[in-house]
């Protein structure tokens, strides 16, 4: 049985894409394990922000270009449920704003 959510929803598939959002966040898992680690060392506060603002911003471009690349996969495809797909896929983008 497909529910509402299946029925709205999409999955990027271009795999270039996917790598480069997936090189990204593997990216951004670093610099987090280096914020923990400068913790850790008790470095100072302005550092250690300056790296948070670093993993906050990857992660968002990460965010963007999955939603950006999905819109864009959206219009292409033309399915019937494109308006509905490019709705909430605009919301996610809101939500990041």
């Amino acid at each position: 049985m497909t529910t509402k959510t299946e029925s709205i929803s999409h999955v990027l598939s271009n795999q270039e894409d996917v790598s480069a959002i997936s090189a990204r966040m593997k990216r951004a898992n670093g610099q987090m394990a280096a914020v923990v680690r400068m913790l850790d060392e008790g470095r100072n506060c302005e550092e250690i922000v300056t790296q948070m603002a670093a993993v906050s911003k990857a992660i968002n471009t990460a965010a963007f270009v999955l939603i950006s690349s999905s819109l864009k996969e959206c219009l292409v495809e033309n399915k019937g449920n494109s308006d509905q797909v490019s709705e909430k896929l605009q919301k996610l983008f809101l939500s990041l704003a």
